[in-house]
Parts: C-alpha cells; structure tokens; sequence
C-alpha cells in the first residue's frame, strides 16, 4: 500500500492547528513511500531498527530528520550517531552517555527523549519517577562540569498501555503530562519541550492530554509488513 495522501493531509492539517509534530513511523515500509511523503513537503520520519534506518537515510535526501523511536542497543549507537535527528527511546543513564560519546565522535549534539515506563506491559521499557529524578539530576550535574555537552535532553516519551479501555490510556498520558511539566519548570531545562506521546491508536487523545509530538505509520502508510 502506498502512502494514503488523504489521511496525510488530514492529519497533517489537524496536528499543525495545534502545533504538534508528526513523525511519520515508515518501519518496514519501502524508500519509495518516504520519498512519496516527503515530496509532499514531510521531513519527520521514525525507524525503529537500525540497520533499516542507516540504509535508508544513504539513499534518501539529507534534510530528512531522522527518528530513532525503538529500544536502541548501545553497541548499536555508532551506526546512528553521524545523522539522527531524535532518539526516542534513551531508558538507561548507559544509553545516553554511550550517545554523547558516539556524538562527540561526529561533533554533533544528539536531541534525545527520556522514555518513561507509563504502561501496565512489563515488556515496555523506561524509567520510573525516581529513576527519571536520578538521571536528570545527573545530566545537570555533569553538563556542569563540561561533560554531556553532545547529547540535548528535550523532554519524555512513553507509551499508554495496549488496552480498549481508553480511560486507563488516558489516566497514563495525564500521568506522564505531569511529569513532563515539572521537569519542563525546573532551572537549566530550558530546552525541555517536547512530550511525545500517541501513536495512531491513540493520538487523538495524546494530543488531548498535551503531547505535542505523536508517532504514526499505519494511517498513513498501511499496517505494517511482517
């Protein structure tokens, strides 16, 4: 299936009245269907497999912003590191400084999101409260000596639990909203502006809670090839 350009342009209207970004989740899907969106003027795409991701942007134009948005390995950073835009998924204090140091490698400074364990599935990653608590006070106090100066904390990701029951879904994206405020307030997270949340399921009400960064692949390219 190729890209359904309708839904694109619905979704795309939509989400710039309240200015939220779309990342467009192309996993799986060929270089042709990307390059179709983005010759409709998209530059937000999201992988979640490495090597995919490091083939694909060799053969796709270099203003693309590249989204890393699954559980990333640390050995696996360096394939990355020279041209990702986000890593959506940074869930250990490890991860991220293997991150600045693959950075530092390319002299680029890496947006990354803090993932925030959100979901009732043991199988989701990411930090709870206190652990999140623990690497923000890290990456303040390291940044404060000079280290950490290639990676740039921009806010939280998380994902709701994989239920019908859109309360429960909503409950955790309040829940996540609210951490992601408090961080936002505190001195030196000046650049702490970004929460993403919702994925084509459930975006509509990620946005509602106060996402302003969503994931969607299969409204706008079709589910998902095995």
């Amino acid at each position: 299936m190729a890209v359904n350009r309708e839904a694109y342009l619905e979704i795309k209207e939509q989400l710039q009245a309240k200015k939220v970004t779309l990342v467009a989740v192309s996993k799986t899907k060929p270089v042709a269907d990307i390059q179709e969106l983005y010759d409709q003027g998209h530059r937000d795409f999201g992988e979640n497999y490495v090597q995919e991701l490091a083939e694909k942007q060799l053969v796709l134009p270099n203003d693309i912003r590249w989204h890393f948005i699954g559980h990333l390995q640390s050995n696996k950073v360096k394939y990355i590191a020279p041209f990702v835009h986000m890593v959506h998924g940074v869930d250990s204090y490890k991860l991220l400084l293997e991150i600045d140091k693959q950075a530092r490698k390319s002299d680029r400074v890496i947006n990354c999101l803090l993932q925030v364990h959100v979901a009732q599935e043991e199988t989701k990653f990411g930090f709870n409260e206190i652990e999140l608590v623990q690497v923000i006070d890290a990456v303040h106090k390291y940044k404060h000596v000079g280290e950490l100066r290639h990676v740039q904390v921009r806010g939280l990701m998380g994902m709701a639990s994989l239920t019908d029951d859109m309360e429960q879904v909503r409950r955790e994206f309040t829940y996540l909203k609210m951490l992601f405020d408090h961080f936002a307030t505190l001195p030196g997270n000046a650049a702490f502006d970004t929460l993403s949340m919702g994925m084509s399921s459930d975006y509509q009400l990620a946005i509602e809670e106060g996402s302003n960064m969503v994931r969607i692949g299969s409204l706008l390219f079709g589910a998902r090839q095995k």
